[in-house]
């Protein structure tokens, strides 16, 4: 059974950071694609980062320069770390992963529609 559990979010100043943690279980996470996505309120789903089983990332434009995903596949757990932080990161974040052969087809893609499993969601709050 696949399990995702992430933790780390919290309040901030603008320019601050954190780091979220993804603590999966049930599956390797180093076989499969795994992402994280933010949405608010009234919003869709937005990709924010995502590396696949070979170590390439890709990430919004959004977050460029200023977050920066990884994994730990020893703790089988996934990171994003978040710097320069700015009120419109507001938002709760969700780690997600699919299937490895249906990671391949969406290789470096970040729409939410391609991740079957879902965490149940960290807040971040930026504040000005």
């Amino acid at each position: 059974q696949v399990l995702l559990v992430e933790s780390g979010g919290g309040s901030v100043p603008s320019g601050g950071s954190l780091r979220l943690s993804c603590r999966a279980s049930g599956f390797t996470i180093g076989n499969y694609c795994m992402a994280w996505f933010r949405q608010v309120p009234g919003k869709e789903r937005e990709g924010v980062a995502r590396i696949d089983s070979d170590g390439s990332t890709t990430y919004a434009d959004s977050v460029k320069g200023r977050f920066v995903i990884s994994r730990d596949n020893a703790k089988n757990t996934l990171y994003l770390q978040m710097n320069s932080l700015k009120p419109e990161d507001t938002a709760m974040y969700y780690c997600a992963t699919d299937r490895p052969h249906d990671c391949l087809t969406t290789f470096q893609a970040l729409d939410a529609i391609d991740f079957a499993f879902w965490g149940q969601g960290t807040q971040v709050t930026v504040s000005s």
